[in-house]
């Protein structure tokens, strides 16, 4: 079993990741057409497009945590997966904004609801010298691929036969594969862990702000809001972005996928390195370090290939570094009952709202400045902030396990 469970669970879950990232992301290549067919333009409206999702998601994901923590993650994360697909096929038939948005909010409360579930089996299965390995292999091998492939496959669909198959395609691979795969492999703990593996999952009383670890989980939250930030507002956007940056065609969809092809590479030898060194707060602030850099020399660049290699390496050496190693710090320091409730927390507030304040503040700025590198700058500044965070977090956590010790 310990075999095969990096395919039972690891590779399945990662399948569902990847399916899950691909639908969070078709509206980035869909929606020049459907601006064009349903008719707005306006900045409010497009923001809420884009980040109907992560309103939702954080919504979802800060109670979630909470509500699901005693339910059975696998009944839980197959109905997600079936919800979730529904809508994304049925938004291929919306005729309004506000239906588009109202089926954009439906997919982020239902993956926001999936996302805890995933380190609750990550948890029961893998060890402590496996989970960094475990998590990459479940939640970064499948955000990425699905948004390295994802763009280079489904910009050229859409370019061929248009906005709506985007999310047939994309809708029905959740209906007719994930949903069958998950409820073939997935089992919520290991036979052969026994009692152990059983006590660590059941649910130990009321969850506690101490339970997740107390004042220092607000510099995890701060971080992954940072983090949020960053992922989203470069990631919703960077389909544009490379265009006005003059790539069309084949070229657009190559450079939009390139940083987190690249992710994928860079992630190899940095969860080598973090399970070897055990170093994961200091590989993790990097990432926002470096990035956070990065993006705030974009303004001083007037090449747009430059640029466009700047964007590349942040986000291909942020996302190798930090989301590699951020979800192994959350599901070694938190209580083992507390891993989905704080996931949810985390993600909630992190992503859901990092993403959504970095929607707004690319559009925002975009409409005044006419560039989406104003917002990428702001990004970049608080991606260094959330850097400091991750580091001093885990320079408390170091030191409360020394004085235990002692």
């Amino acid at each position: 079993m310990s075999n095969s469970k990096w395919y039972r669970i690891g590779v399945t879950l990662m399948i569902g990741v990847f399916i899950a990232y691909l639908d969070r992301s078709n509206l980035s290549i869909a929606l020049p057409g459907m601006e064009s067919d349903l008719g707005f333009s306006g900045a409010a409206t497009k923001s809420l497009a884009l980040t109907g999702f992560l309103i939702g998601y954080a919504l979802s994901n800060f109670f979630g945590g909470f509500f699901t923590y005693k339910l059975n993650p696998k009944s839980t994360i197959v109905s997600m997966v079936f919800i979730w697909s529904l809508a994304t096929v049925a938004t291929a038939w919306v005729t309004t904004p506000a239906l588009l948005i109202v089926f954009r909010i439906v997919l982020g409360i239902t993956e926001g609801i999936y996302w805890p579930q995933q380190f609750r089996f990550a948890r029961a299965w893998f060890t402590k010298d496996e989970i960094t390995r475990g998590t990459n292999l479940i939640q970064f091998y499948g955000q990425f691929l699905a948004l390295g492939l994802g763009f280079l496959i489904l910009t050229p669909i859409y370019d061929v036969l248009g906005w709506k198959w985007l999310f047939y395609i994309t809708g029905g691979l959740g209906l007719f594969v994930v949903v069958p795969l998950f409820l073939i492999f997935l089992k919520s703990a290991p036979d052969n862990q026994g009692k152990a593996a059983a006590e660590d999952q059941r649910p130990s009383g009321k969850i506690t702000f101490q339970s997740l670890g107390g004042y220092p989980f607000l510099l995890l939250i701060f971080s992954y809001f940072a983090n949020g930030m960053l992922f989203w507002g470069i990631t919703l956007f960077i389909p544009m972005l490379v265009h006005s940056l003059g790539f069309v065609g084949m070229w657009q969809g190559f450079a939009s996928s390139l940083p987190y092809l690249l992710a994928v590479v860079f992630a190899i030898p940095m969860s080598i390195l973090s399970d070897r060194t055990q170093k994961r707060g200091l590989i993790a602030a990097s990432g926002l370090l470096v990035a956070g850099l990065l993006l705030t020399l974009l303004p001083l660049i007037q090449d747009p290939v430059v640029k466009m290699a700047l964007i590349t390496f942040a986000i291909a050496y942020f996302t190798s570094s930090y989301t590699t190693n951020i979800w192994s710090i959350i599901t070694t320091s938190v209580k083992p009952e507390a891993v989905g409730p704080a996931a949810g927390v985390i993600n909630g507030i992190g992503a859901g709202c990092g993403g959504t304040t970095a929607g707004f503040v690319v559009v925002m700025m975009l409409k005044s400045s006419g560039s989406y590198l104003p917002g990428f700058t702001v990004i970049g500044v608080v991606a260094i902030l959330g850097g400091l965070a991750v580091y001093l977090y885990t320079r408390i956590q170091k030191q409360d396990y020394q004085e235990q010790a002692a």
